[in-house]
């Protein structure tokens, strides 16, 4: 058996090879980042059969992408490593503090040869390109909000009552006025009702449009074409985020179709919650139990024990901010939709947990069943659940 490791880095990777018995084959290769490189990297591969040899390298985010679709094309497996892992193995080998490529590379394959192989799925680029979409969705989304927050505000000194009026809530009729119209006079002039009408299915009456032409008409805010400019350019990058938002959440649907996860079967959890989670956790039957899901979400409590003092500390928060972001705002439409979850997170409350500490447990109970949907394949059946 071959094991190979491998550092990545942004413009060429470096790595280590040596046998099952840890005699080196390879001790330093640095290849580019390139076709040129790669190939000369395959080449050093070629003598062996593709079954033996083990491929190991640590998750880096994009740098190594394209490195991972070339094995992937030329049919060689490889296992993705926590960088902290790594390092706290690297310091587990030797007290002095050396860090280079090559001896990360040494380590990586060390690290290989010290526990049980577990390639990444096939499913790889599936589920990269899902994460991928899913946090660009998720930077989107957060600019949106910021858009919305400087129109309001411009807003408070154009048209303060206009706002409040819509419930304080962007709806397409209010956002169709404030583009049309631009400012108070305008809209207290406005004509075209059945537009309106139409536009909000119905939700906008005549007595609403009576009114809001009535508030525009008596408004307090002051209105100019510096004001009018501002709300104008907002509306317009507010309305393009929009769009892009649109057409990300329309391939992540594609792409989730696709693959059907069993997740998706809960009551609660949506396509693009389904995906943000799904994708974050990579392939889940690379861990052996739900317990490491935990870890890996960053939802497990710190332990803290020395001599006769024992206690448990605040959560470790080491792992995905989007997937624990996901999970915890996914757990309050699952208690929702589920009497158990709902129980569940009850009981936390009443033995007197605050709001966010029971949903963490709720968290912490839907990585369990997501773990058993998914590693056995199995729909959701509430039935099943205690």
């Amino acid at each position: 058996m071959i094991y190979v490791g491998i550092d990545i880095s942004k413009y060429k990777h470096d790595c280590f090879i040596c046998n099952d018995l840890g005699e080196i084959i390879v001790e330093n290769l640095s290849f580019e980042n390139t076709k040129k490189g790669f190939q000369q990297f395959l080449d050093l591969l070629k003598p062996y059969d593709n079954s033996n040899v083990h491929i190991g390298l640590e998750a880096t985010g994009h740098y190594g992408l394209n490195l991972k679709l070339f094995l992937e094309k030329n049919n060689y497996t490889f296992m993705e490593f926590n960088p902290l892992l790594v390092k706290e193995f690297s310091k587990s080998l030797s007290l002095r503090k050396t860090k280079t490529d090559k001896v990360d590379a040494m380590t990586i394959a060390q690290k290989l040869l010290s526990v049980p192989y577990k390639p990444n799925s096939k499913l790889f680029y599936h589920k990269y390109s899902m994460k991928s979409l899913s946090r660009l969705r998720e930077t989107l989304v957060k600019q949106r909000s910021k858009y919305m927050v400087q129109m309001t505000n411009v807003l408070d000194i154009i048209f303060p009552e206009f706002k409040p009026f819509f419930s304080n809530r962007f709806s397409a009729t209010s956002l169709y006025i404030l583009e049309k119209y631009k400012s108070p006079d305008k809209i207290a002039n406005m004509k075209d009702f059945d537009t309106l009408k139409s536009l909000s299915r119905s939700h906008f009456t005549y007595s609403k449009f009576i009114k809001l032409k009535d508030l525009a008409k008596n408004t307090i805010g002051e209105s100019n074409e510096v004001f009018e400019l501002q709300l104008q350019i907002l509306l317009n990058l507010y309305k393009e985020i929009d769009i892009k938002i649109d057409s990300i959440d329309n391939q992540i649907s594609t792409i989730v179709k696709e693959l059907n996860p069993p997740t998706l079967s809960i009551p609660g959890i949506g396509v693009n919650s389904c995906a943000t989670i799904i994708s974050e956790f990579g392939d889940i039957s690379k861990f052996p139990n739900p317990s490491k899901m935990l870890s890996f979400a960053g939802l497990e409590p710190g332990i803290i024990e020395s001599g006769t003092m024992s206690s448990k500390g605040k959560m470790v928060k080491r792992g995905s901010g989007y997937l624990c972001y996901a999970l915890m705002n996914v757990a309050m439409v699952v208690i929702a939709n589920n009497h158990i979850f709902y129980d569940f997170y009850f009981k936390k409350r009443t033995e007197g947990k605050c709001h966010r500490v029971a949903l963490s447990h709720v968290c912490k109970k839907l990585i369990r069943v997501i773990y058993i949907l998914e590693t056995k394949n199995i729909s959701f059946d509430p039935s099943l659940l205690r």
